[in-house]
């Protein structure tokens, strides 16, 4: 952790002390070009003003090496900035293996949280300390943005796509979350907590708040619920492709593109079935939009994701990637019948 900068959040998390150090050093080298070009601006202004109405001043032929040094070290000091931004944008990217996970859904004017285990919070996230924390992220209505200054953490949810995000706390303490992003007329209270824990005191937690359903198992339900087990079959002699095993594995689409099965491709299967159909399958599976919200999305999600794969492996469930909100959509394009209700 780097020095605290005066007047900041304090530095709760592995990267806040990081990103202050490229921030002070884009306010030095503000502070130290803007006041040089002021100095030399003004000096100049008064060294070399007019002095009378007849004086002419004198032919200037320029300098080769001043054109240069002015041309070369600015294109040195923007280099420097851009390979140490390249360095910290690629490291808040790379979510470290094994993460606790938990997902988030955004929604005016309120942020809903949902534990692995089960638990559920809403404008408040109980974390460890010491311990990755990986956020699958979507919003229900409009742009949203996480935002916990202290982590020095920021992103954006978008309406029917997955944003991930990860941060690791330092320190216990409770800490401010915002909605970064303009909302509607109650952005301003769209407000809540982080608040980090000791390992065994977020134990105590767990144990307190929890359900006996956890979310894989919620999903597991609602799959039953929807029906999706009479397409879905483990046997493999369903309509639609067998799901065990699948998330983290290539999928052969019938256009013969092979596509990732992570989660934006899981809920794209669920919400937009004929978007990417599965090779050697008709795209007969009716669509779920508007009949299973975000939290019944994630729970199906997350219900897919323990039926194994590679990167379901560990205790955190760690996606293989980044999966950014572009990332392609998870489960399986696969005709269920559709039932009342929400579903997949």
């Amino acid at each position: 952790m780097g020095a605290e900068l005066p007047l900041f959040p304090v530095q709760a998390s592995t990267m806040a002390g990081r990103v202050d150090a490229l921030y002070a050093f884009l306010i030095l080298v503000s502070v130290f070009f803007g006041l040089l070009i002021a100095v030399t601006l003004i000096s100049f202004a008064i060294r070399y003003r007019r002095r009378s109405r007849d004086e002419r001043p004198p032919l200037i032929h320029g300098s080769v090496a001043l054109e240069v040094a002015w041309t070369a070290i600015p294109l040195g000091i923007v280099m420097v900035i851009f390979l140490w931004g390249a360095d910290l944008f690629f490291a808040m990217a790379r979510v470290p293996p094994a993460p606790m996970e938990v997902y988030v859904v955004g929604k005016r004017w309120m942020w809903k949280t949902q534990h692995l285990t089960g638990q559920r919070e809403i404008n408040e996230l109980h974390v460890p300390v010491g311990v990755p924390v990986k956020l699958t992220m979507t919003s229900e209505d409009v742009i949203h943005s996480f935002f916990v200054p202290a982590f020095r953490m920021k992103k954006d949810v978008v309406p029917g796509r997955y944003a991930a995000a990860w941060f690791q706390a330092t320190r216990a303490g409770t800490y401010h979350l915002f909605c970064a992003e303009y909302c509607g007329t109650k952005h301003s209270g769209m407000i809540g907590s982080v608040t980090v824990m000791e390992p065994a005191a977020f134990q105590t937690w767990l144990a307190g708040g929890a359900t006996g359903t956890s979310l894989a198992a919620a999903g597991e339900k609602l799959f039953q619920d929807l029906a999706c087990i009479t397409c879905h079959r483990s046997d493999s002699e369903g309509r639609g492709p067998k799901l065990d095993g699948v998330f983290g594995h290539p999928v052969t689409l019938a256009s013969g593109e092979r596509v990732v099965a992570d989660e934006a491709y899981i809920r794209e299967s669920i919400v937009n079935p004929s978007a990417k159909v599965v090779a050697g399958f008709q795209p007969v599976m009716p669509t779920y939009q508007g009949l299973v919200n975000e939290e019944g999305l994630m729970q199906l999600v997350a219900y897919v994701k323990s039926l194994g794969g590679p990167a379901t492996a560990g205790p955190g469930a760690a996606l293989a990637s980044p999966a950014p909100a572009t990332a392609p959509a998870a489960a399986t394009p696969a005709p269920p019948p559709r039932p009342k209700g929400q579903g997949r």
